[in-house]
């Protein structure tokens, strides 16, 4: 029977739990804690540190299904998707890891019978690849598997030897390739056709058995360590019996719904492959809080929809449909991924949104592209096209390079890079302690954090970094500290850094700022005096402080809780900052939240203030604390054991803060401001305790201050306020009326100004106590009284010059006015523009109105003689 997606998925974590492999969910897309990954790519991101070193779980061997993205950075698929039977934006890799637990012959032999006893493939079909200096390996697979030795390539690249980096942790690699067949072009690996499609890898297999050094030499690690990764797609590809991984259950199920959604009968059409791929994508990435934006993660995903989309309109689809696919993705990986399932809504909308505004530029930048093509010589689209349509269409460089492709064209990519640079200024940030110490700070001992309990604490200097450079001793100016053990909480999960003091026997200095620099503390410290390693050092916190950021961070945990209450379970946090002076939290959500909301959220915060619950810490397993239902926070990463904070029974996270010991010490909770920040992800800042009490406080003065003004009391003071609007808007419509009927009088008393210039009607007047507004009205009505003339008007008043000129239609030819009006304004120091019957300038010179106003009949005689 031929196994499903799903069935080979969970066939895998049974297989490796069954031998003590610890099943780790999989990791979000996005990276934790790790600058040199755009995206997850790879099932070892997540236990990097693991292999390091610098991180030990309560387990030595895991197992796990990882969802992957290669769309950006280093790697990137994404322009091969729909070209290629094999290339994802979105993949699943499943492996198995071993952290100095077993080795080379148990990883080969997990390998080989779970894919040849477990799964049934036959051992005919498998040969494999070595590193070609590895005879360890060999011996494993020939004398232990009884693989033939034909069957084993040696291969001396890089292909078959893993590293993390320059320097670190390597080793070599095996890859198992399986035989589609005879049929089927290409060679073995290591063969001159060896990119043909017969010999696909399936699994490699990496022995992390070395730790290469800055000069080259390699060292045995103490505890090798296994790493492996299997494509889900493709061994789903090889036990359904279908050669391209776009033809196996899952795929075959999305671009059916693909095709009825757009309405194609084509289901093999590259595009249909195209959306069914990266629907995944932007799912998942979605879901992992990326939404989409113009710049790193978020631009990313940007340009993947906007793929997407340019697909369904190639297939012809004019309607905003991507995001109707979300309901079949849930049903095809909901089950493996429930978090997918929760966040149904919220892909929906970031998506459909997303869609709608792509929509309003796709036919423009199209057009523009399709115009090109047709005159363009040669077969290179310019840089400066793709950059245009990139810049003022929002077209990304890879959708034009699919147009270019489908079209036997390239892109001048350089060109386009060429145009990027010229536009873009180049902006560098500096970091919080203004230079960057990662290679610099190397703390072995983490800082051990005291500051629940205490707000001082005596502790010894372990490390000292000033001047971006390691030393053993200070004497005075700015210096980060590093301490065995600290009261000072380091900035995190959105909480600011302690500040306060620090003193010893011969310094002493303000504690600015504490950051975290791995499990090390950082403190940033203003220093007077001598501070050497080895020093006792007294810390104090500034109590006042950590008081008022406690009091916002409790606060943040029960916002969180109300919002999902009122506004619906979709709503997940996507950053938060929590100082001493207020709170900001970001949210999903995807439409504004009226007034009434607003005041009921509050209203709910509040009230679980005033309920007085105790706060209650727990430090639990992270499974365990996750299935009494407490809330993780975005982006951050969680040891094996937790720190659980509970508010009755309204608020359960997942956090290390500062809180308060009762949600009364809270006191009162303020909501300051709410808006939209990006799509489908909202902002609300608010305060608490006596910042709270002082901003009502100050808006109970300005009510008094308004309803002494009125002359009303505070419970009359709306109507009244009403009241004295309506009045003032009547009188501003007399006034209008008024300054109207004076201006149609003043228009009348003009008149005695008209000359005639070749029988042409020329009316030019410096007019006084006239408005700039009554302008236009005066102008219709001179146009009115004259019926054929020329008109030029002027008022100088508080140092500016106001100028406006009218030409009936019937002279148009041969005067403009917005020619005669800058006339006018070039020499009062402006210019001015509008239509040929009628435009208006200003200036800066009023006392050169008089004469500019007198050269009007001199320039008209020479225009109208002509």
């Amino acid at each position: 029977m031929t196994r499903s997606t799903a069935d080979i998925r969970r066939a895998f974590i049974e297989y490796f739990n069954k031998h003590g492999h610890q099943a780790v969910p999989s990791s979000s897309l996005v990276p934790h804690d790790d600058p040199t990954l755009l995206f997850t790519n790879a099932g070892m991101n997540q236990f990097k540190d693991c292999f390091l070193g610098a991180e030990k779980r309560s387990y030595t061997r895991a197992v796990s299904s990882q969802r992957c993205v290669r769309a950006g950075g280093k790697h990137n698929d994404l322009e091969n998707v729909g070209y290629t039977a094999r290339h994802h934006t979105f993949f699943e890799m499943l492996g198995n890891f071993s952290f100095g637990d077993y080795f080379k012959e148990q990883a080969i032999n997990f390998a080989w019978n779970f894919l040849t006893k477990e799964l049934g493939l036959s051992e005919e079909k498998l040969l494999v690849t070595i590193y070609h200096e590895d005879d360890e390996a060999f011996d494993i697979w020939h004398q232990k598997v009884g693989l033939p030795a034909d069957k084993i390539i040696r291969i001396a690249t890089s292909d078959n030897f893993w590293s993390m980096g320059d320097t670190g942790p390597c080793g070599p690699c095996s890859e198992i390739f399986y035989d589609h067949g005879a049929h089927i072009w290409g060679g073995p690996p290591g063969s001159p056709e060896e990119d043909g499609d017969r010999f696909i890898e399936i699994w490699n297999l990496v022995f992390m058995q070395f730790n290469r050094q800055a000069d080259g030499t390699m060292e045995d690690l103490p505890k090798p360590s296994i790493d492996t990764g299997m494509g889900l797609e493709r061994i789903s590809a090889i036990l359904q019996n279908v050669h391209s991984n776009y033809e196996i259950d899952l795929f075959e199920r999305l671009i059916k719904a693909a095709a009825q959604i757009v309405g194609s009968d084509d289901l093999n059409n590259k595009s249909l492959r195209v959306i069914a791929d990266h629907i995944r994508s932007c799912s998942f990435l979605i879901c992992d809080g990326v939404m989409p934006s113009n710049e790193g993660r978020g631009y990313v995903l940007r340009r993947i929809i906007r793929r997407a989309v340019r697909h369904g309109y190639q297939l012809g689809c004019s309607q905003v449909f991507f995001y109707q696919l979300v309901s079949q993705l849930v049903a095809e990986m909901g089950e493996a991924y429930p978090e997918l399932s929760e966040q149904q809504a919220v892909i929906e909308k970031v998506l459909k949104v997303e869609e709608e505004q792509f929509a309003n530029t796709l036919d423009r930048g199209m057009s523009i592209l399709n115009q090109a093509l047709e005159t363009l010589e040669g077969k290179q689209v310019p840089g400066d096209l793709a950059f245009k349509l990139y810049d003022t269409y929002g077209f990304p460089v890879d959708l034009t390079n699919d147009v270019a492709r489908e079209k036997g064209l390239t892109v001048d990519e350089d060109g386009f890079e060429k145009a990027m640079q010229k536009q873009k200024e180049m902006a560098q940030s500096a970091s919080k302690f203004g230079a960057d110490y990662a290679n610099v700070v190397k703390v072995e001992q983490d800082t051990a954090f005291s500051g629940y309990d205490a707000l001082s604490a005596s502790a010894q200097v372990i490390q000292l970094v000033q001047h971006n450079k390691a030393v053993d001793a200070v004497t005075g100016g700015d210096v980060l500290v590093f301490v065995d053990t600290s009261p000072f909480y380091a900035e995190s999960g959105g909480q600011i850094g302690d500040s306060g003091s620090l003193t010893s026997k011969s310094a002493q200095g303000r504690v600015r700022d504490t950051q975290k620099m791995g499990k090390a503390f950082a403190h940033q410290v203003s220093l007077e005096g001598t501070l050497s390693i080895g020093d006792t050092v007294d810390l104090r916190v500034d109590g006042n402080r950590r008081e008022a950021i406690k009091l916002n961070h409790s606060a943040t945990h029960l916002l969180h809780a109300a919002l999902r209450e009122l506004l619906g379970t979709h709503v997940t946090q996507k950053g938060s900052l929590v100082d001493e002076e207020k709170l900001r939290f970001d949210f999903s959500h995807f439409e504004g939240i009226s007034a009434e909301q607003l005041t009921a959220i509050e209203d709910r915060v509040n009230q679980e203030i005033r309920s007085n619950h105790r706060l209650d810490t727990t430090m639990m397993a992270l499974d365990e604390a996750k299935a009494a239902g407490a809330m993780a926070l975005f982006g951050e990463k969680y040891d094996d054991e937790v720190r659980v904070v509970k508010m009755g029974e309204f608020s359960t996270e997942l956090c290390g803060g500062t809180h308060v010991n009762r949600t009364g010490d809270i006191g009162l909770f303020k909501i300051v401001s709410e808006g939209g920040i990006s799509s489908g992800v909202r902002r609300i800042e608010a305060i608490t305790g006596q910042s709270a009490l002082r901003y009502v406080q100050s808006e109970a003065q300005t009510l008094s201050q308004v309803s002494s003004m009125l002359k009303s009391d505070r419970a009359s003071v709306l109507s009244k306020l009403e009241q004295s609007i309506a009045h003032a808007k009547q009188l501003e419509k007399e006034l209008a009326q008024f300054k109207a009927k004076a201006a149609g009088e003043k228009s009348k008393d003009l008149m005695t100004n008209l000359v005639q210039i070749h029988g042409v009607n020329v009316l030019v007047a410096k007019l006084e106590g006239v408005e700039p507004k009554a302008l236009r009205g005066m102008m219709d009505e001179l146009k009115n009284q004259l019926q054929s003339g020329i008109i030029a008007l002027g008022i100088a008043n508080d140092g500016k010059v106001n100028l406006i000129t009218g030409v009936t239609k019937d002279l148009v030819s041969k005067v403009k006015a917005g020619d005669l009006v800058n006339h006018i304004a070039s020499q009062v120091g402006g210019k001015g523009g509008g239509r040929p019957d009628m435009a208006q300038a200003g200036g800066t010179h009023p006392e050169s109105l008089d004469s500019a106003l007198a050269s009007v009949n001199d320039y008209l005689e020479q225009l109208l003689a002509s």
